[in-house]
């Protein structure tokens, strides 16, 4: 709970993947990546519940020796590879509520994919959300200025042109005007938000993280949070 909000974390793992074939069970530092979540809710003291949502029972048994509860199945119309993250959570969340009988005011979605988090980010992102009075918050990263919107081209029959009307006048970095992208880390939001069929609300803040960040699509994802958790950066 956080200033007398009741927080539930819900963490999507559904089994099928087509980048990596059994992803959410892959390891990063010998723990399965649905596990490493369960790790870092026990250390997040504002959580009330966590639940795995997934249709997959193997990902149930290690997701719940992990400390995560998984009271519910995800059903066959909500376990493809093109169900949106909106539909899933307001499944959870009201599977959730009518297993134990409470209602929850905040949803944090926690996916695996994201092995490096931190329980202070989390934290963050649900102070950030409370003391801010905001609808949602974002966890998000610098873009790099090497794949900034404005500098990216596209082939038409062969042939190369700037995909933004402005991109041919860039000629130092300095002129890109910051941005962020979201990496996956933590996506906090209030109950009304998720009811309207919204991830992102009217009022929608970033929290972000400035360091290196590991999102798991493929084996190069996966070897890449290796590295990063070997020499201590994520």
């Amino acid at each position: 709970m956080i200033d007398g909000l009741r927080v539930l974390a819900v963490v999507p793992a559904r089994g099928g993947s087509k980048g990596l074939p059994g992803k959410n069970l892959a390891t990063v530092g010998g723990v399965p990546l649905v596990a490493r979540v369960g790790e870092v809710v026990a250390a997040c003291p504002s959580i009330d519940r966590a639940v795995v949502s997934t249709d997959d029972d193997a990902i149930a048994t290690v997701a719940e020796a992990s400390g995560l509860d998984a009271p519910f199945r995800r059903p066959e119309d909500l376990s493809g590879d093109r169900i949106g993250d909106v539909e899933v959570l307001q499944h959870a969340l009201a599977a959730t509520e009518a297993d134990d009988a409470s209602r929850y005011d905040v949803v944090v979605m926690l996916q695996p994919t994201s092995p490096l988090r931190t329980a202070d980010q989390v934290e963050g992102v649900l102070r950030r959300l409370v003391e801010d009075g905001l609808d949602a918050v974002w966890t998000v990263s610098p873009t790099d200025g090497k794949a900034h919107p404005v500098k990216q081209l596209r082939l038409d029959d062969g042939l190369l042109a700037f995909d933004h009307a402005d991109g041919a006048a860039i000629v130092a970095r300095q002129q890109l005007a910051p941005l962020w992208h979201r990496n996956g880390v933590a996506y906090a939001l209030r109950r009304d938000t998720l009811a309207a069929g919204r991830l992102m609300g009217a009022r929608t803040g970033g929290f972000v993280i400035d360091g290196p960040v590991a999102n798991i699509d493929d084996a190069l994802d996966l070897a890449w949070a290796e590295f990063l958790l070997e020499r201590g950066l994520g």
